[in-house]
């Protein structure tokens, strides 16, 4: 255990208005998936300016991956810390967000003991606690015997191509995590910074994308040939014929939820099933109905679970409607529970005990029941965990306390210390 006197010269290091600080000024800088490069070098700079030798590693030029090791001085485990670069909502998506231009989607600002924004709590706010965290370890002369690697990622938020939507400017998580590890970024065990409440779990859902298509008459009849409405099923209008669809989905949803819901030590995972897209006809050309409708599924998946399987099932749900469709796989990421955590689980439990006192729960299911960078690294054989201060940006949270923050940054720095070890 990390001696008390160091600890506390290493508190002394960790000041509200530096974390408040570099919070904001990454927060107020605008990145959704795809364009995080601004954000990016202002990292990299950070670092630089800091003393810490960091190093682009990116997929692509304009969007990098930032790194930086902290040598140890020997005899210790390596540890990890990471978070993610981009954020959700980019400003012309109006058609799942109504209002995607409002500040708090691009910008951030404090207003009393809050900083609000969804760049500060989704993640720029959590990765700006673990950087000071890191540079206080530094200025206490603390020499930490396994190496800490600082992991800035971009990518982690799903856009996958399909259709029309292709990479480069539509391709997410091959460009983040998983490549920054495939150049060789990698430790003993790792923890993933992101929103848990300061919960601590070791699992999360994956997820498969479908695209399904719903027929219906072709070629398409012109309006007034449109039959007089009857069965759905015997619509020729294929948006008609997808109603039926969708609550076929929805039926099948909820069966779904509960038999897959995976339990473990980590937390437990509660699969969900949303249909996140919709297309059919050309809204400037509405007098023919449509012989085609597309329905684009998102499916969250447990550990346990193959897409393959999953796509069967909503084959088989969408048989008993009588309507002619088809699934098509589009993108299919498995979920991981962590294996062999216990080092970075104790560590993770002594220190959030030091500065809150008492031993973290679990996190509450949407958080074990989401994508987080935790399955790259556990699927590449490095144990990680998911730790962080605030709720999900996902379920509409765009505040962060600024105490909170504060408290984070000191229980990294303690992790830090207590995993990789501290020389006497």
């Amino acid at each position: 255990m990390a001696k008390l006197d160091l600890v506390a010269r290493v508190f002394e290091q960790i000041r509200e208005p530096e974390v408040t600080e570099l919070a904001l000024a990454l927060a107020n800088l605008d990145s959704p998936t795809g364009r995080e490069g601004e954000v990016s070098d202002a990292i990299f700079d950070w670092l630089d300016r800091e003393g810490f030798e960091p190093r682009r590693a990116g997929l692509f030029p304009d969007r990098a991956n930032v790194a930086a090791r902290i040598p140890g001085v020997g005899g210790g485990s390596s540890l990890l810390l990471n978070s993610h670069m981009d954020t959700t909502i980019a400003s012309e998506e109006t058609l799942t967000t109504p209002n995607a231009g409002a500040p708090e989607h691009h910008s951030a600002w404090r207003e009393g003991d809050y900083l609000i924004g969804n760049g500060v709590v989704n993640n720029k706010g959590v990765m700006a606690t673990w950087m000071v965290a890191c540079k206080a370890l530094h200025r206490a002369g603390v020499r930490l015997r396994g190496d800490l690697l600082m992991t800035m990622v971009v990518g982690e938020i799903g856009v996958e191509p399909v259709d029309e939507f292709q990479p480069p400017r539509y391709l997410a998580k091959e460009a983040g995590a998983r490549y920054l590890v495939n150049r060789g970024y990698t430790a003993d065990f790792g923890v993933v910074a992101e929103g848990t409440d300061f919960a601590l779990g070791w699992v999360e859902a994956g997820k498969a994308f479908f695209k399904v298509s719903v027929e219906g008459v072709d070629p398409p009849l012109y309006t007034p040939y449109v039959p007089t409405p009857g069965a759905v099923e015997e619509s020729p209008n294929a948006i008609v014929r997808a109603s039926n669809v969708i609550q076929a989905i929805e039926r099948w949803a909820s069966g779904y939820e509960r038999r897959h819901t995976y339990e473990c030590e980590g937390g437990t995972v509660v699969p969900k099933v949303s249909i996140g897209a919709i297309r059919s006809g050309v809204p400037y050309k509405i007098t023919k109905a449509p012989a085609i409708c597309h329905l684009y599924v998102d499916v969250r998946t447990n550990p346990e679970q193959n897409a393959i399987s999953v796509q069967r099932e909503l084959e088989e749900a969408l048989a008993d409607t009588n309507i002619p469709t088809s699934v098509e796989p589009f993108a299919v990421r498995r979920g991981y529970e962590g294996r062999g955590v216990e080092e970075v689980v104790g560590a993770v439990e002594r220190a959030h005990g030091r500065v809150l006192g008492g031993t973290p729960g679990r996190p509450i299911t949407p958080v074990t029941s989401m994508w987080r960078d935790s399955n790259v690294f556990n699927e590449t054989g490095i144990p990680t965990v998911v730790y962080g201060p605030g709720a999900s940006v996902g379920g509409g949270n765009f505040a962060m306390k600024v105490e909170s923050l504060v408290t984070a940054a000191r229980v990294y720095a303690v992790i830090a210390m207590e995993l990789c070890g501290v020389e006497s």
